[in-house]
């Protein structure tokens, strides 16, 4: 991908898309960044199967990051490996949050409690962000009907240096989703978060942002 790629770049790209099939947009991030700088960003959660369907069709060697906690739900990474087997995904990395920084910050597996926002990024956005630094854009699973600040989602972002390409999570901050709540009602419920902190413009080196 051309580096110099700037903000009018993916506006441009993004009005491009905006009519775009799922599968036309995943060709065109393959056009436009090349099989080697780009990343599917996949929780393979309950909704996954639809855009991992979708880049496989495009394209199944399109690395695919999964990120574990260490906190997933077993049915989870089941679910992960049948989604791996069915669809022929050839290229599925599992990302883990650092052994060391997990010791120092938190050795008592109660971080998730104590200050959740904390734990997010320990456990998903510290691991995600060194695993996307060798990608020059990212196909993620956000959803506009899943509301809040999804709804206003573009077909293409940029994120500091990186594009990035347009449920259930850790168990601790999972709970059931009851009829009538929201598609994520059941993430961090009883608290004001909303996100894990993944695709906010968090600051990282080099100023690639996730």
């Amino acid at each position: 991908m051309n580096a110099n790629l700037k903000a009018v770049d993916a506006a441009r790209l993004s009005e491009k898309l905006a009519e775009a099939t799922p599968a036309e947009i995943v060709a065109e991030a393959l056009r436009t960044v090349g099989m080697d700088r780009l990343a599917v960003a996949s929780s393979f959660g309950i909704e996954s199967a639809t855009l991992l369907k979708i880049v496989a069709d495009v394209e199944p060697s399109i690395p695919v990051l999964f990120l574990d906690t260490g906190w997933l739900f077993p049915e989870t990474i089941t679910y992960r490996d049948t989604m791996i087997a069915r669809l022929g995904l050839s290229d599925v990395r599992t990302i883990t949050p650092s052994v060391g920084a997990l010791a120092e910050k938190d050795p008592s597996r109660n971080l998730w409690s104590a200050d959740p926002d904390a734990c997010c990024y320990l456990r998903k956005v510290e691991p995600l962000s060194e695993a996307l630094s060798g990608f020059d854009a990212w196909i993620n699973g956000r959803k506009r009907y899943q509301g809040g600040q999804r709804t206003s989602i573009a077909a293409v972002e940029i994120e500091g240096s990186r594009l990035n390409f347009k449920s259930v999570g850790c168990m601790p901050c999972t709970r059931r989703v009851n009829p009538g709540d929201s598609a994520r009602a059941g993430r961090w419920a009883d608290s004001e978060k909303t996100e894990c902190g993944i695709h906010n413009r968090m600051p990282l080196t080099d100023g690639a942002g996730i």
